[in-house]
């Protein structure tokens, strides 16, 4: 018995290693145990093509340097030729924001019948769409594009642009261009790492890195009025407008737009999904139609509400100008309005107005609850393309 006991332990010890060895030896690639046991497998199985292996790794967290040499291909150097009648010599100066916030205290040359607009762009598609910023583009005669690695510069033609939103779309001729891949802005969180690419001061394909240092931040230069920007501390100086700002995939996240000079690391850029909401009109030459009230207005703090003898806890928003002809005119609302409620819903800023306004289509009705006077009001109006 115990002699038979003692062969039946050899004999499942033998299969075990045998069965535990072929796994072994199989994953590393040995032929040899595969074999013993019959399997018909003489040789490793080699370079096997992993099912959607480019998206996988595209949605694998990179390196700065491995984003910087994925992408970098795919963004260009803007160049704008733009007339005017008297100005600065200064390319860089020529970009609103940066003459917004290093002030207008720059030396001012003779007469020039054209100045130069330096900016940057980034590639989407292979046949030659470029996304920059419009205030890179505007008023230009001519445009320009240079990519990495070639010594002459490219033409470019606008295809579509929104003033609103600083966003335009370039085209230039040819095909298999590298592009970059757009990524989701509303998955960011304030934190995330990120990396902008573009050419500031002229300086080609720059590298710089910083962290989203909050959303959803409203910005006002000039007569734009930005209302949901990334605000990052990655250094985004004059020539970086138009330039992507990438998440840790290598997928662009927002498109650099502006630097608040008066503070360190304080950068802003508008988001992608935002970018993409209007992207293909742009791309397909079409005017972005927005439906619009016709009005200026402030949010409610308690220095306004003592002004208006409200009580200091009231929300909403106040109405300070009316444009004549408007839907807001049309619809009986007037200044000194303090807007509560649209279609139902609580309003307790401008902010919120805004939203609902956007919601809607040309056309559509608005019922805008007021208070006026120490009087609650219920009006309508119909929506109007905003012109």
């Amino acid at each position: 018995m115990k002699k038979t006991w003692i062969i039946t332990i050899v004999v499942v010890l033998l299969a075990g290693f045998l069965l535990g060895g072929s796994i072994v030896a199989e994953n590393a690639g040995i032929p040899l145990l595969s074999g013993l046991l019959g399997t018909g497998v003489s040789e490793p199985v080699q370079n096997v093509e992993l099912p959607n292996t480019a998206s996988a790794t595209a949605a694998l967290p990179m390196g700065v340097a491995d984003i910087a040499e994925k992408a970098g291909p795919a963004v260009v150097n803007v160049e704008a030729r733009i007339k005017v009648s008297t100005g600065m010599s200064d390319p860089f100066m020529n970009d609103p924001f940066f003459r917004e916030f290093f002030g207008r205290s720059m030396p001012i040359y003779p007469e020039s019948r054209y100045e130069k607009g330096i900016g940057t762009g980034f590639i989407i598609s292979a046949d030659g769409y470029i996304i920059t910023n419009q205030h890179v583009i505007n008023n230009a005669e001519q445009i320009t594009v240079k990519l990495t690695g070639k010594k002459q510069s490219l033409p470019a033609r606008v295809v579509g642009q929104d003033y609103e939103l600083d966003l335009a779309v370039l085209k230039i001729e040819g095909e298999g261009y590298p592009t970059v891949p757009m990524g989701d802005s509303d998955k960011m969180r304030v934190g995330d790492w990120v990396v902008a690419i573009g050419q500031p001061y002229g300086l080609d394909h720059t590298v710089t890195t910083g962290v989203v240092s909050a959303k959803g931040r409203p910005v006002t230069i000039q007569d734009r009025n930005y209302k949901n920007l990334i605000q990052t501390d990655a250094a985004i100086n004059p020539g970086n407008s138009g330039g992507p700002l990438l998440n840790m995939r290598g997928q662009v996240i927002a498109i650099n737009t502006a630097v608040n000079a008066q503070a360190q690391g304080i950068g802003f850029a508008i988001p992608i999904n935002t970018a993409k909401g209007v992207l293909q009109d742009l791309m397909n030459g079409q005017k972005v139609v927005r439906p619009y009230m016709g009005i200026r207005m402030l949010d409610l703090d308690e220095e306004v509400c003592a002004e208006l003898r409200l009580p200091a806890d009231t929300q909403g928003a106040v109405i300070v100008e009316v444009v004549a002809g408007s839907p807001a005119a049309r619809g009986g609302l007037r200044s000194m309005d303090v807007i509560q409620k649209l279609d139902g819903k609580a309003v307790t800023s401008g902010s919120d107005v805004q939203a609902a306004v956007e919601r809607k289509k040309v056309g559509e009705k608005l019922s805008v609850d007021v208070l006026r006077q120490g009087k609650k009001l219920s009006l309508n109006l119909t929506l109007a393309a905003k012109p």
